[in-house]
Order: structure tokens, then sequence, then C-alpha cells
């Protein structure tokens, strides 16, 4: 552990944190392009276009992350940690693109107020995830370590806020909706958009557990 120490240490991983978490607000922002603009069918598929080139180019910097983690001695945190957090970094931006494509796949003709709502809390989680992240770096400064940890509660908060209007919409939709298949609809795109602010939770989890054991 002595001569540990003084080996040379790969601390690249941060800047692929910081460029995966890029590209999570950029899916995240095409998600909120998109239905902000749904009325208008002629931008659907830009807006489809830039969801899926952002989630791509994060799985390509998931597939470095992991090679480089293969092929690196020394780690700036635990190994288990960033194949950890990588991985799940990679599921916001999954579930985003499949929330987009259920929109599409289904034929959904009118975006309500619950999605709207749901899919600002994704684009609020995916901001906070990228300002925890950006902030790794610098676990074992003390002002920082809280920094972090408060950004962390505050993703805690925005997917409890997403479980209750996702709670509240599916009893208004059980309720009202007479047709079976809308119902059906928005039920899968509910549950989507509720489960990136779920995973993004996910991920606090793993940062939470990064900065206990750094700081």
């Amino acid at each position: 552990m002595f001569f540990k120490r003084f080996l040379p240490r790969n601390d690249n991983f941060f800047k692929l944190f910081d460029e995966h978490a890029e590209y999570i607000v950029k899916t995240a922002k095409g998600l909120s392009e998109l239905i902000d603009n749904y009325a208008d069918s002629s931008t659907r598929e830009a807006n489809i276009a830039k969801i899926n080139s952002a989630e791509h180019s994060a799985d390509r910097v998931t597939r470095e992350v992991n090679r480089v983690l293969h092929k690196t001695f020394i780690t700036p945190i635990d190994r288990e940690q960033i194949h950890a957090l990588i991985n799940t970094m990679d599921d916001i931006a999954d579930s985003i693109q499949d929330t987009a494509e259920v929109l599409m796949l289904y034929d959904v003709n009118k975006i309500n107020d619950d999605i709207r709502r749901l899919t600002e809390l994704c684009v609020r989680a995916c901001e906070r995830v990228k300002y925890a992240i950006s902030l790794l770096p610098h676990t074992s400064d003390g002002p920082t370590a809280e920094a972090i940890l408060k950004t962390c509660e505050e993703i805690d908060i925005i997917e409890s806020d997403s479980d209750r209007i996702m709670r509240s919409a599916m009893s208004s939709l059980f309720r009202d909706y007479q047709d079976v298949k809308e119902l059906i609809k928005l039920k899968a795109i509910y549950e989507l958009l509720e489960t990136v602010t779920d995973i993004c939770e996910d991920v606090a989890n793993i940062i939470e557990g990064i900065v206990l054991e750094n700081s």
C-alpha cells in the first residue's frame, strides 16, 4: 500500500464522467423540446434525432470508461464505483431515449400537463446529476463534499416530486379515461418518465457513497 501511492493514477475518468453527464443533459433537453413542440409534427423527427445522437454519444463514453478501467491499475476512486456510476448514468440516457421512442411507437397524439411536469423534473434531475458529477474530483475538500451531498439531496427531492406527480396522474387516468388504448399509452409514458428520475436518484446514491469514502 505504501508503494501504491507513488504509482501513476489515471484521473481521466472524471473528464469522461463530465462528458457523459453533458450528453445526459442533452438527451433530457432534447426530450423537453420534443414535448414542448409535440404539436408540430414537422419537428418531431429532428428532435428524436437529437436525442438519439446524444444517447449514442453517451454510449460511446460508457464504452471508453469501461475500456480504460480494464487497462488501468490505479484508479482515482474504487473500481466498482466507477463501473457502477458510468453504467447507471448510461441508464438515464437510455431511459430518456426509450421515452421518446415510445411516444412515437404508441402514436401519442396529445401531450398533457402531467407529461410536461414529469419531463421538466427529468431535466432538472439530469442537470443536478451533471453538477454533482462536475464536483467529484474535489471530494477531499470539505465544502465541496458538502455541496455534492446537498445536490444529491436535491435529486432525491426531485424524484419524490416525480413519484407524487406520477401517482396523481395515474389516479386521474384510471378515474377519468374511457379510452383503454389511450390509457395504456399514457400509463407507459408516465412510468418511463418517472423511471428517469428514479435512475437519477440511483446515481445520486452512488455519488454519495463515493463522497463519504473519499472526503
